[in-house]
């Protein structure tokens, strides 16, 4: 028919996001597969500038503890994917990812927004394939019998997602959720039980809630791109254990899931300017924004980011961001971030007005009137509350 198909497999994509793999090798391997075509894309600052760090803008979360490692990528890649397909004149895409997961979802959500006209061969929802490998064991086999090399032996059973702000694993062994982790299931991270007796200290310094320079203390070493900053903090968090995470998930596809995390750089990122961004933004524009960054979350991890919502939420973000600025000084310390101070010209935090030991511009009388208007509605719904109770 003369259209030709670009594919994203859920494993083995050919965007460099970050992920250890021998590039070459994919190459080789598309081409032994029949490929006419291979592009190996390097995506890892675009990747951190346009998508790891509107996250850091955000404090985004999934559910309380899940920083959206593989979520965020998705957008990343797929945009990719959809430039190279308009500028090669595929008229198809596709990927290989399952038919129970999320990135379905994240990818096509993405090739449909950015080429509405685009038609997704997803194999994992064709009857013919999926009746035929019933699962990742079937298609080892498979590949085994055919030479065609895959990362998932019996040995190390479960799925595998790598790229520079994380690497989560799923499946397998790990589907029983009492199941313990292997101790030998870690890359990124070492255990924080082996990790350095000495802590390293680090100032991270931020400009409109996004990290511009970060700085060890201790060894006088900086570092000031973006992709130098989380690379930096994927180093130290990973030498010092930290962003471990095992947890259940609920799926966008309605069902839960058990995924193991590691996110070094993400977690320390996440913890510093948490602290900046207390520090100086008004207590109400941030619980505001604390509410736009659950919904943003949200959209991330079901596959939302093009969406005018997320859009919408993201310029909301950002403008909310523009007097974050400053520098926090943290210790990373066998599996822990601890805060040690902070500093910034754009600061709400008066040491005067909230000293123990001045009086400052404060009148303590005023702390009677606010309480007791905030006393009216406790005390009417407790004295009517009481009423109604001796009416029974």
């Amino acid at each position: 028919m003369g259209e030709r198909c670009f594919s994203t497999t859920e494993r083995h994509n050919q965007a460099n996001i970050g992920q250890e793999e021998d590039f070459e090798a994919a190459k080789k391997k598309a081409v032994d597969l029949g490929a006419k075509k291979v592009f190996i894309e390097d995506l890892r600052s675009e990747f951190v500038e346009d998508f790891i760090w509107p996250a850091v803008q955000a404090n985004a979360v999934y559910e309380d503890r899940y920083l959206l490692g593989t979520a965020v990528a998705r957008p990343c890649i797929g945009r990719r994917q959809v430039e190279i397909a308009r500028k090669e004149g595929a008229q198809f895409v596709s990927h290989g990812a399952t038919g129970k997961g999320n990135d379905q979802i994240r990818f096509e959500l993405t090739c449909y927004a950015l080429y509405p006209e685009v038609k997704i061969i997803a194999p994992w929802r064709i009857p013919e394939f999926y009746n035929r490998f019933q699962g990742r064991k079937d298609l080892m086999e498979y590949a085994q019998k055919r030479g065609i090399p895959v990362p998932v032996t019996p040995q190390a059973p479960w799925s595998m997602d790598a790229n520079l702000m994380h690497i989560s694993y799923e499946s397998g062994i790990l589907e029983n959720p009492k199941s313990h982790g292997p101790a030998d299931l870690y890359l990124m991270t070492k255990n924080p039980e082996d990790a350095p007796n000495t802590p390293d200290v680090l100032e991270i310094e931020f400009t409109n809630g996004v990290p511009v320079k970060v700085t060890n203390i201790k060894e006088g070493q900086s570092k000031d791109s973006p992709l130098e900053i989380f690379s930096y903090l994927n180093e130290i968090g990973g030498k010092h254990g930290v962003g471990r995470i095992d947890i259940v998930e609920n799926r966008s596809i309605g069902m839960k899931s058990r995924g193991i995390y590691e996110t070094p750089g993400g977690t320390i990122l996440f913890k510093a300017h948490l602290d900046i961004e207390t520090f100086t933004m008004d207590k109400e524009v941030r619980r505001i924004k604390q509410a736009l960054s659950i919904k943003f979350s949200e959209f991330i991890y079901n596959g939302f980011w093009y969406s005018p919502e997320c859009d919408f939420v993201r310029h909301c973000i950002t403008k909310s961001q523009e007097n974050v600025q400053g520098r926090v000084q943290l210790s990373v310390f066998k599996g822990q971030v601890y805060i040690l101070g902070r500093e910034s010209p754009k600061s709400l935090y008066n040491e005067e007005l909230v000293s123990m030991d001045v009086q400052g511009d404060y009148d303590p009388c005023d702390a009677s009137g606010f309480i007791r208007i905030n006393a009216v509605r406790l005390r009417e719904h407790h004295r009517l509350q009481s009423l109604a109770d001796n009416k029974q």
